[in-house]
């Protein structure tokens, strides 16, 4: 389908509730496909449950809990994180489900007619937090995952189904050489060819039922296996819009546009999800954003440290705007971030109630109480300076772009005296911040969607009415 845009953040495990770093996630995955939707394009987005880890298995094991029912629980809660952002995704598409499992299915059936899958006997050092396995040249000096250090590993022996990934080597290196598959930024690029060059070897994609606890996408034709849970995780990517049981569907939005992922899961989706979709003879998504980290209070978020961030009750209290602010504003999308309430605070009262909050009251008191008509004039669209850094994804920059309007509003009004003006002195100058206020509510609308809103209704005219405060002050604690 020409015009359209098919954007997908990554599917979380849902071995545990959401934290704050899915919530960057989704939003950085909302304002693009916001942003696409304000260019005139159909947009579809999605996300969903990775719910056939063995992570899975063994947190629902702890937990006292039957799978099905544990999985259904949290995939639920980061569904609802979705909701309470503003990021609702189109498709929410779950692991479990008959349809994707039928997908994955047929995903293994086309790689098997290629050739590349076969069975063989192996052994190997696994990594269950990130469901994978991984040679001793690739671990810490301690011997443990780069991802996951101070979590043993566990030494597997048993026969598997290999994918034959060392087959796709110069043709992954040459896709990703000339951007047709493109890895942004260019550092995770350089990245990836980096791994890709030093040799790919050929990768398991199944497990036993008894080390898979009889739970995930059973092998087609060898009820003994489960499929590896990548290889299945990633075609969710797929299952979710039509692969496998709605062709039509499918291909009217597959390959994606643009798959937003963080920094830990590239080598899958930049080397493994490629690799599949060639040897089944499918289309490649056309681009991979990788941003970095959230830390908290300065760490890195484990249950260890107790620091793992719940941002349900921060949104519950402020909504999701100023949530979203922070997670856009305050955190580069190529540099590891940091959060903690205290930032969080000080970014919501100079920023949102100080700045724009102070400055869309004072003008819209200045309109009520000139008693003054205002034309419904609309913007004339986004200004080239915030596309320019919306197609670079630099939010945080956008969002400079837009913070010096609301400057210039604030500056206006003190040079000219506005509240001292009178006749058409008043009038003009009033016309001129109501259009500048109108642009920030229309340039606002991917990134603050329920501020733009607001804003946009308060100025939309003929009569301008103060109203309440945007962002009511967030009011330091005296303990």
């Amino acid at each position: 389908m020409k015009n359209k845009f098919f954007i997908t953040a990554a599917i979380p495990y849902v071995n545990a509730k959401p934290h704050i770093g899915h919530a960057l996630e989704f939003v950085q995955t909302d304002v693009l496909k916001r942003y696409h939707r304000l260019l005139g394009e159909a947009v579809l987005s999605l996300s969903g449950g990775d719910e056939n880890a063995l992570k899975n298995v063994q947190a629902a094991e702890a937990a006292g809990k039957p799978i099905q029912e544990f999985v259904d629980t949290n995939t639920e809660s980061f569904r609802q994180l979705a909701v309470a952002l503003k990021t609702e995704f189109e498709v929410w598409q779950k692991g479990s489900s008959d349809q994707h499992h039928r997908a994955s299915q047929e995903l293994w059936r086309r790689c098997r007619e290629k050739g590349d899958i076969y069975k063989q006997n192996y052994t190997g050092l696994y990594c269950v937090g990130c469901e994978a396995f991984y040679a001793p040249d690739e671990l810490n000096e301690q011997g443990e995952c780069r991802e996951h250090p101070g979590k043993k590993l566990e030494a597997v022996t048993e026969e598997n189904y290999f994918f034959k990934l060392s087959n796709y080597q110069k043709q992954l290196e040459d896709i990703i050489q000339r951007n047709e598959l493109e890895i942004i930024p260019q550092t995770r690029k350089n990245e990836v060819l980096a791994w890709v060059k030093k040799g790919l070897k050929d990768i398991s994609i199944s497990r036993t039922n008894e080390r898979a606890k009889n739970w995930g996408v059973p092998v087609p034709d060898d009820p003994t296996q489960r499929i590896y849970v990548w290889f299945d995780a990633l075609n969710i990517y797929q299952s979710g819009i039509g692969f496998g049981w709605d062709e039509a569907q499918y291909a009217k939005w597959w390959p994606a546009d643009l798959q937003v992922i963080g920094k830990g899961i590239i080598r899958f989706h930049a080397v493994y999800w490629p690799a599949f979709l060639l040897s089944a003879g499918l289309p490649l998504p056309k681009k991979i954003l990788v941003h970095e980290y959230f830390t908290v209070n300065g760490q890195k978020m484990s249950k260890t440290l107790g620091n793992v961030y719940d941002p349900l009750p921060l949104l519950q209290k402020h909504g999701a705007d100023p949530l979203r602010y922070y997670c856009l504003a305050k955190i580069s999308p190529f540099a590891d971030g940091d959060f903690s309430e205290e930032k969080f605070n000080q970014a919501y009262n100079s920023d949102l109630a100080n700045s724009l909050g102070n400055t869309v009251s004072r003008v819209a008191k200045l309109c009520q109480q000139s008693g003054l008509e205002f034309a419904a004039d609309k913007p004339p669209g986004l200004r080239s300076q915030v596309k320019d850094q919306l197609t670079a994804y630099r939010f945080d920059y956008a969002l400079e772009e837009i913070w010096k309007t609301i400057k210039t509003v604030e500056q206006t009004v003190e040079a000219k005296k506005v509240w001292a003006l009178t006749g058409t002195e008043l009038n003009v100058a009033l016309t001129e911040l109501v259009a500048h206020l109108r642009q920030v509510g229309f340039e606002l609308q991917p990134f603050l969607p329920e501020t733009s809103e607001k804003i946009l209704a308060i100025f939309k005219g003929p009569q301008i009415v103060a109203p309440e405060p945007l962002f009511p002050r967030i009011e330091e604690s005296s303990d």
